[in-house]
């Protein structure tokens, strides 16, 4: 974390190969979480560069308080995509067709992977709006349940309930599709 510390104190005097660490550190997980939330190449696309943007402008005002930058970060995606619900005024719906990457010398496991992703993407639009949070950030963005507590604002324990929960709701949800 101290290295961390020191890149965003770089990218907060204005050193741009700073920012651009902090940048590539941390995309891929931002566009993941992003994929999860708003199920469209594209618009995760959009959003996870304007999580950046908005990151980059309000960079200077950045107080380091201990916690990974990702939890400030992840806090920004989160509010992007609570104002897209906003302006659409209607449930996210989620999305996995382009977040995992298959080799394409194995269609056969192309189309298996594409399959189990979609059930679980149905899956996941039976749950409650919390529970997608956590699971998009514990699993698209591959946090530790301490920072999704933090984007969140709940405590760890609340987080770690949010989480079982949402498992099991996937499972039996997958079970029960599996069944018929």
């Amino acid at each position: 974390m101290q290295d961390e510390e020191s890149i965003v104190r770089a990218a907060q005097k204005g050193d741009s190969d700073a920012f651009s660490m902090l940048y590539e550190g941390h995309f891929d997980k931002v566009y993941r979480y992003m994929s999860l939330r708003v199920g469209d190449r594209a618009e995760a696309e959009d959003m996870t560069q304007q999580v950046f943007v908005k990151a980059f402008e309000a960079l200077p005002a950045f107080k380091w308080r201990g916690a990974p930058f990702a939890s400030w970060l992840f806090r920004i995606a989160h509010n992007q995509v609570v104002d897209r619900q906003r302006r659409r005024g209607k449930q996210v719906t989620t999305s996995l067709e382009e977040v995992t990457a298959v080799s394409g010398d194995d269609p056969e496991g192309m189309v298996e992977t594409r399959m189990s992703v979609e059930q679980v993407v149905a899956a996941t639009r039976r749950l409650t709006p919390a529970q997608r949070e956590v699971i998009g950030l514990r699993f698209g963005a591959e946090m530790s349940t301490s920072e999704v507590a933090r984007v969140m604002g709940k405590s760890e324990g609340a987080v770690k309930a949010l989480q079982h929960s949402a498992v099991v709701a996937l499972r039996k949800v997958l079970m029960r599709d599996d069944d018929g």
